[in-house]
């Protein structure tokens, strides 16, 4: 390796460590910030959040990494241009294309890493992630609870005073209100000295027993006159059990719909495999669907034939006016008495209202199944798209660096941003364009990549040809002539 080589190398791996470092954190703050919520006030031991937060740390490097490599070339090369690196480097006979080759040798590598990363690490991290929060509310149910304020459990709401014991599943000064089947207002208040949290890990199901105290409930009467005595029950306990699904608090907050789904769990080989298996199950739905509605329509007209309350003498009435040579028959209601019209119209009615109904229902069925298998598609492009990505930022921030003659954190962080923010917000539109079925799945993945590949070229022969971001001589011109005839 050339000492130019090695001096441009060095330089970018300095800006580039520093940047990822920075956005890394800056990211994953906000990821605190997200689950805030969760962490906060419920006893979790630090080196219960420093492993929440690294299985949740991968997630953030599809955004962090393109953002450095763009940032880092800006700033790289806009202080080759600033400081006359490049005056001297032209000088000597170098090209902006040679001075790239070293580099373009380092991202190509980068990309590579990118893709092993999230195709392997980044699936498995996903995996515990889930597991682990799904994990905390099965072995430390507690943690749904606080001290000192109303944790909101489903209908219920409960306050304790102090929690103890060694898996802080001891109760104190127990506050229970229950939402009201309505939604509005409190129904129930229950209230009890001291209890107890149980679970196990085999169930979703946290049971919470309640000992000595009373059980208030409002009774709503049928009769609207009783309803201004406002009655109510009251009793007493010694021991009380209340059982509740834990389901809703292995959720996670940062996107329901990706953990409800497995795609960001799998890898190429495993995403390959069941896009195979989704697309044949729901053409193989497709196919039964379409012969049970056959059937459906055939065994419905054979029973509405024989449940028709017409005699023998009306049938064959009914066949001799069809039998007449030479007539077709527009109206076939024409031929039956009046009752018979009725009975047929309501048959008809009622078969297409429930042909209808069941149509609907497999449409929003076929829909989901499309958008999941969509979502499928998503993931697997995603996987090229960040290696890419890595790629297409560099030959952005690399020209423009050297265009703009800038380095620091001013200018830079301002073009990198509005870069990074166009790249981000096309990415997202075609991925949801992409969910719906507006579009194909590989474009909606790959529509930022493909529309910013041009912007790329451009400036990289603009960079290497001296031209510049933008002529501003021929944007100035008009104006010029128009001052001077003024002065004239």
């Amino acid at each position: 390796m050339k000492i130019l080589d090695r001096y441009i190398l060095v330089s970018f791996l300095q800006t580039f460590a520093t940047v990822f470092v920075i956005l890394f954190f800056i990211f994953i703050l906000q990821g605190i910030w997200l689950f805030i919520a969760d962490l906060a006030g419920k006893d979790l031991d630090s080196f219960l959040i420093v492993k929440f937060l690294l299985f949740y740390s991968p997630k953030v490097v599809p955004l962090v990494l393109p953002l450095s490599v763009l940032l880092a070339s800006i700033m790289t090369f806009g202080n080759f241009a600033e400081n006359y690196e490049f005056a001297a480097m032209k000088s000597s006979g170098i090209s902006l294309r040679r001075a790239m080759y070293s580099l373009t040798v380092f991202i190509t590598l980068l990309s590579l890493v990118a893709f092993v990363f999230a195709n392997n690490i980044i699936p498995q991290a996903e995996y515990k992630f889930v597991n682990l929060r799904k994990t905390i509310a099965q072995q430390k149910p507690s943690l749904a609870i606080a001290e000192g304020q109303f944790s909101p459990l489903g209908s219920y709401y409960i306050k304790v005073n102090k929690k103890y014991g060694e898996n802080k599943n001891k109760l104190e000064d127990i506050t229970i209100h229950k939402i009201s089947n309505l939604g509005v207002g409190v129904s129930v208040v229950i209230k009890a000295k001291r209890g107890e949290i149980l679970s196990n890990e085999n169930t979703n199901f946290l049971q919470l027993i309640l000992y000595d105290g009373n059980y208030y409930e409002d009774i709503t009467p049928k009769q609207f006159e009783e309803r201004n005595r406002m009655p109510f029950a009251k009793s007493s306990f010694e021991k009380y059990i209340i059982n509740y699904d834990l389901a809703p608090l292995q959720k996670t907050n940062i996107d329901d719909e990706q953990v409800s789904n497995t795609n960001n769990m799998l890898n190429v080989n495993e995403l390959s495999y069941t896009l195979d298996s989704l697309k044949m199950n729901r053409k193989k739905d497709l196919i039964s669907y379409t012969d049970n509605i056959h059937e459906r329509q055939t065994a419905f007209s054979k029973a509405s034939i024989v449940n028709t309350k017409t005699d023998s003498v009306e049938i064959q009435k009914i066949k001799q006016k069809v039998a007449v040579k030479d007539t077709i028959l527009n109206n076939l209601l024409s031929i039956l008495e009046p009752y018979q019209k009725v009975q047929v119209l309501s048959i008809a009615k009622s078969n297409v209202t429930n042909t209808k109904y069941t149509i609907d229902g497999a449409v929003y069925d076929f829909e989901s199944k499309t958008k999941n298998i969509n979502n499928h598609w998503l993931a697997f492009y995603e996987k090229f798209v960040i290696a890419y990505a890595c790629l297409l930022m560099f030959f952005i921030g690399a020209p423009l660096g050297a265009i703009i003659r800038k380095g620091g954190l001013g200018l830079p962080i301002v073009f990198a941003m509005i870069v990074f923010i166009v790249f981000h917000f096309i990415n997202v539109f075609g991925k949801k364009l992409a969910q719906e079925d507006g579009i194909h799945p590989f474009l909606g993945a790959w529509m930022s990549s493909l529309l910013l590949t041009p912007f790329a070229l451009l400036l990289t022969y603009r960079a290497t040809n001296d031209i510049g971001l933008i002529n501003m001589d021929i944007i100035l011109q008009p104006f010029t002539k128009l001052f001077k005839k003024k002065e004239k």
